[in-house]
């Protein structure tokens, strides 16, 4: 690879042929920017990044997932980005703009996600130290103007009120409609309206959905609950 500086391939399957090893030869540093998470799709990438990192004994390792809002658009979603953050990687969520989706690794590798074609995407993969210099400097600025995943996750939440907080909590904690209501002095009926428009406000579908946001809130018990 050392002769051949510059190469594009075409879809998944030929990107894993020809430089799936390199997700598995990380050694220090591992920096994947996206705008969602459909661009690495392909399913054994992802398993040979996770199994790097849930590998590596080095504390001189580390995975960096840098991602615009768009990658928290379901709760699917959420859910794998809060599971590789508990296998070690720092996860952070950016409004800059991310004009191309990209793989670092260990500062000598760059993989740059292209268009959408009808044979599958088109990836380019580059040793060029002055190309992959350049990306990582970029990368580096935009991380270091981004917020850490729970971070975005407590504060993209419409403000709610104390009823609303409550309504959620009780999401979160399983009660049944009729105790929920009982501890809000409500009746069924309006317990239920309200519910349905806290889910609105939070674009949730389904109360599971809602559930999962009290947990990122970390919402605090009211008194006397």
């Amino acid at each position: 690879m050392r002769s051949e500086q510059v190469f594009s391939v075409q879809g998944d399957a030929e990107l894993i042929a020809r430089a799936g090893h390199l997700f598995e030869a990380a050694q220090t540093e591992f920096l994947c920017a996206v705008r969602d998470l459909k661009t690495w799709s392909q399913p054994e990438a992802r398993v040979a990044i996770r199994n790097r990192m849930s590998a590596t004994d080095s504390s001189d390792f580390t995975a960096h997932k840098l991602l615009s809002p768009l990658a928290l658009a379901d709760e699917e979603a959420r859910a794998h980005l809060r599971l590789v953050q508990s296998e070690g990687a720092l996860v952070r969520i950016s409004g800059s703009s991310l004009p191309h989706e990209t793989i670092l690794i260990d500062r000598r590798v760059m993989i740059l996600a292209g268009r959408e074609t009808p044979t599958g995407r088109e990836y380019t993969v580059t040793t060029s130290q002055i190309l992959v210099d350049g990306v990582h400097s970029l990368f580096r600025a935009i991380w270091d103007s981004a917020v850490d995943l729970d971070t975005y996750l407590r504060s993209d939440v419409p403000h709610l009120d104390a009823d609303g907080r409550m309504i959620l909590e009780a999401l979160g904690s399983g009660l049944t409609d009729e105790s929920a209501a009982k501890r809000l002095g409500v009746s069924l009926r309006t317990y239920r309206r309200r519910v349905a428009e806290l889910m609105a406000k939070l674009e949730a579908g389904s109360r599971f959905q809602a559930g999962m946001r009290a947990g990122e809130l970390r919402l605090p018990r009211q008194e006397g609950a």
